[in-house]
């Protein structure tokens, strides 16, 4: 066993591992808003401190632990990351009063940002030839984690099961990933300047510089619609059961998963950036047709192509930022997924206030413009290219 985690591939799949379970943990709160908001007696705005909290955990995780690692090593960083990813999700599930569950929500944050931003840095040094394929596939175990944890979840609450226990048995998951992460053989992920390269940093940090911003935005963007989406889709569809609602959520985050394993195949045939503004483009569309169209059932079809349409987009963008920055890996990584959290913590949270003020309708068309914007700031991207 001990020699099979040598060897540098097990990264890889210890890495598909853990955002896996970073797409499952990041769905328990939305799947299971209803016991949650009763459990806690907060309203839709409640939930969306929770979410603000998180997210801006989240980002000081993926920026920070970017950083860190090219300092100190990519081991330390992953090891502390998935313990205070657990720690964080177990106090939620002890239902403490509500001011403690916010205060949890920032291990919880802090470690899922790390997680995420360090996976990503993990694959873009495992496989510097391949990124698109790589990184694609990287994030469709984000997808299959996303897209069960809604459909168990809710089955499993029909069923009776309390939902602090599936809560307790997530965060338990991440005591053996710290363990996988303490054993196997990982690129160190350190980063030592060039005397010219700390001059040129002194003028302009990389994640400033034009190429990186524009990215920034765009994945920012893009985050911000995706998760915006995905934690106020079980609220959106309010008027049928839990089951079709929670089921709804799961057909969201398989249309990603989907977009991810075609886009593994496809995507290095094409130009990185030309095809992410494609699909950015199609999922901004499909929003704006889910929210306004009168059929509860074409509807969630189209919040299914929504997801097909944004599965690629991520893992491009950072694919994109790998190839202009591939000696960067770690801080890269760290910095894309930090992006993306800015934009999940400034706009989802806002969607809870939305709701009880213009209606959750209008905040899910904001998820449209926001995927548009995105798409505006990739052909800014390219135009710098």
């Amino acid at each position: 066993m001990l020699r099979l985690l040598a060897s540098p591939r097990a990264a890889g799949v210890i890495g598909c591992l853990t955002l896996l379970l970073i797409g499952w943990s990041g769905l328990l709160v939305p799947s299971l808003i209803r016991s949650i908001e009763l459990d806690f007696r907060q309203t839709d705005a409640g939930i969306g401190t929770f979410y603000l909290v998180w997210a801006i955990a989240y980002a000081v995780g993926s920026l920070g632990g970017g950083v860190v690692t090219e300092r100190i090593g990519r081991r330390r960083i992953l090891i502390a990351a998935a313990l205070a990813h657990g720690l964080g999700l177990a106090i939620v599930a002890l239902v403490p009063p509500w001011g403690v569950a916010l205060v949890a929500a920032v291990p919880a944050g802090l470690g899922a940002g790390a997680l995420d931003g360090g996976s990503n840095g993990l694959i873009l040094d495992l496989y510097q030839a391949a990124r698109g394929r790589a990184l694609n596939t990287l994030h469709l175990f984000f997808s299959i984690g996303a897209l069960s944890s809604p459909l168990v979840v809710g089955q499993l609450v029909d069923a009776g099961v309390a939902w602090q226990g599936i809560v307790i048995a997530t965060a338990a998951a991440f005591v053996p990933l710290a363990g996988l992460y303490a054993v196997a053989r990982l690129p160190h992920g350190r980063h030592v300047a060039a005397p010219r390269e700390v001059g040129a940093r002194r003028a302009t940090p990389i994640a400033f510089t034009w190429p990186l911003l524009t990215l920034e935005v765009a994945i920012a963007c893009y985050v911000a619609a995706e998760i915006g989406v995905s934690n106020w889709l079980v609220r959106f569809l309010d008027t049928v059961p839990l089951g079709t609602a929670t089921g709804a959520l799961s057909l969201f985050w398989a249309g990603l998963a989907l977009g991810r394993l075609i886009s593994a195949r496809i995507a290095d045939r094409f130009d990185h950036l030309q095809f992410t503004i494609v699909a950015i483009t199609t999922a901004g569309i499909a929003t704006f047709a889910a929210v306004l169209v009168p059929s509860v059932g074409a509807s969630i079809l189209l919040f299914g192509l929504v997801g097909f349409a944004s599965g690629p987009v991520f893992p491009m963008i950072v694919a994109v930022a790998g190839d202009r920055f591939p000696d960067r890996s770690a801080a890269v990584g760290g910095f894309m997924a930090g992006a993306s959290v800015v934009g999940s913590s400034l706009y989802p949270p806002i969607m809870g206030f939305m709701s009880v003020s213009v209606g959750l309708a209008a905040a899910m068309l904001g998820a449209g413009l926001l995927s548009l914007a995105g798409a505006v700031s990739l052909l800014a991207a390219r135009r710098l290219h």
